[in-house]
């Protein structure tokens, strides 16, 4: 029997409790220091980490830009999520967003409206097809969606806890820290990680020193993923 799409996944919501599967933890908003730092490929890793421990994981690229035919970040997650979760067969990339734009630019440059509502219905609906969400972010923290509402205030409004990915060249330590008092500033929940794949042969001498004397302990995608999930389902 034919079902609107809306109430076949209400349906879904309650079975889902019903059969007694693990209980949602808190979304996962996978967030940089800019663009280019390593969203999608700490996505796709993050994927196969939770999947492999037995959790359905769901994605939501909530805007790309850039795009020309197909929104290449969301076909990407969607590729490696449908591997693990079933739900997520069948779907197409603009199936896990809720804007694509051509410009390659921030949300507010790229497009001439965005109505948040948009965002958070698509939020929900996917939310309904696993245990956890991973949302990535597009650009950095500070990137604009509307005039005055950013990247961060939509991790904030999702209540999710923020993953930032630094990354390993010259210039992160200013990002970084710029980047962490933003999330302190707007009392977020978040864990970091350094993506280490630019300037890897000075970064012990020009950036690690430092991370090293102010941060203690931090991790890296390529050697602690293992680490960073644990700490993220510590803290869900």
């Amino acid at each position: 029997m034919y079902l609107p799409f809306k109430v076949e996944y209400i349906l879904m919501y309650f079975l889902k409790y019903y059969k007694g599967v693990k209980a949602n933890m808190k979304p996962i908003f996978i967030t940089a220091t800019n663009t280019n730092i390593g969203k999608t490929y700490t996505t796709i890793k993050l994927i196969s980490e939770f999947s492999n421990r037995g959790y359905k994981v769901g994605v939501f690229k909530p805007i790309e830009t850039g795009v020309k035919d197909t929104p290449e970040d969301a076909a990407a997650l969607l590729h490696e999520v449908a591997k693990y979760n079933k739900n997520f067969v069948g779907l197409k990339p603009k199936d896990i967003t809720a804007y694509t734009f051509k410009l390659p630019a921030s949300p507010f440059c790229a497009s001439s409206f965005i109505n948040l509502k948009t965002i958070h219905a698509k939020y929900q609906e996917l939310s309904l097809l696993c245990d956890i969400l991973l949302i990535e972010g597009a650009g950095g923290l500070m990137v604009p969606i509307l005039e005055d509402y950013f990247m961060i205030d939509l991790a904030k409004e999702l209540n999710a806890k923020v993953l930032l990915i630094t990354p390993s060249r010259l210039g992160m330590i200013n990002d970084t820290m710029l980047s962490i008092e933003a999330l302190k500033k707007h009392n977020m929940d978040f864990n970091w990680a350094v993506n280490l794949f630019e300037d890897i042969d000075s970064f012990d001498l020009v950036t690690k020193p430092f991370l090293d004397a102010h941060f203690k302990s931090y991790s890296s995608i390529q050697k602690d993923m293992t680490t960073i999930v644990d700490q993220l389902i510590e803290e869900a």
